[in-house]
């Protein structure tokens, strides 16, 4: 084999048996806000820890975009108050010319200033989600609206299973895995801490630590985190007025005040200021299947 045909051949993969593309680097997201995807298994309570996550940044002073990145497009309905349209629809209304649109038509102004893009999703079964993420940051670039930002929530759904789900890590500086204390939750948070291995090898992303949510107790999650070299950042319980802000579409920030609400809106801005001053990149390890099923109390 000739040197010409093994350089042809060479690659640069996120990971063992990777077929990703690579973002085009004028995308990135320079402008000097701290980037953060959220992540964790279908149904944890990631768009309601993003939300509450914004409002608590937008409580300490900083200016605060989050992007809903899931087809249901519900990301950012308590702090909007209402289902906005998508980016992706948006740009079908204009046959895709997206130099026809004005910000006003894709970014939407949510509680305390938030600002909220839904970037949508392709059709069931068709295109890709890493597309359509970066797509909407081109957009937030050409319209100039990350330069003025501090904080940018990339929200993004389910579990990750092909690199479009996890086309938000190549701008994040650090992601946040949400999980319960049970096993599937820390099952597919495992395969996020592998997938945030196999981008940090490209990409500046690292593993900033665990949300607890929906759990009065953490042993499963604890046991995790210590094989695998993670951390806790936060701790929720199950507390009904978290279930109850999202039934009146609204942050638990607009809550009628009471020891637990109180209690929750404390755990959110220490969160937040701990992802602002005192946040460390972790290398965890993440494990093998069996060894997950060993370590949890399967048989």
């Amino acid at each position: 084999m000739t040197a010409t045909t093994t350089a042809t051949h060479q690659r640069h993969e996120d990971g063992e048996g990777s077929v990703q593309v690579h973002q085009d680097n004028k995308l990135n997201i320079e402008e000097g806000a701290l980037v953060i995807a959220v992540y964790g298994k279908g149904g944890i309570g990631k768009s309601t820890t993003s939300s509450n996550l914004s409002a608590a940044f937008s409580h300490l002073g900083k200016r605060v975009l989050q992007i809903g990145c899931d087809p249901k497009h519900d990301s950012t309905f308590t702090l909007t108050k209402r289902m906005v349209p998508t980016v992706i629809d948006t740009l079908e209304e204009v046959d895709f010319h997206s130099e026809e649109l004005e910000a006003s038509d894709f970014v939407y102004t949510g509680y305390n200033g938030v600002m909220c893009v839904e970037s949508g999703g392709p059709p069931a079964g068709t295109g890709c989600g890493g597309y359509v993420t970066g797509q909407t940051v081109k957009l937030l670039k050409e319209h100039h609206l990350l330069e003025d930002t501090d904080v940018v929530i990339f929200d993004v759904l389910g579990d990750v299973v092909c690199g479009g789900f996890a086309a938000p890590l190549q701008h994040a500086h650090y992601c946040l895995i949400v999980t319960a204390n049970d096993f599937d939750s820390i099952f597919a948070m495992n395969r996020i801490v592998q997938a945030i291995k196999a981008k940090a090898k490209n990409y500046r992303v690292r593993l900033g630590g665990v949300v607890a949510n929906r759990s009065q107790d953490t042993d499963q999650i604890d046991r995790f985190n210590a094989r695998a070299g993670l951390r806790t950042l936060a701790h929720f319980k199950a507390v009904d007025a978290i279930r109850r802000s999202r039934l009146k579409k609204c942050t638990i920030f607009e809550m009628e005040s009471s020891p637990d609400v109180l209690q929750v809106q404390q755990e959110y801005l220490n969160l937040a200021r701990c992802l602002l001053e005192s946040v460390q990149p972790l290398e965890a390890k993440p494990l093998k299947d069996r060894e997950i099923f060993d370590l949890l109390g399967y048989d």
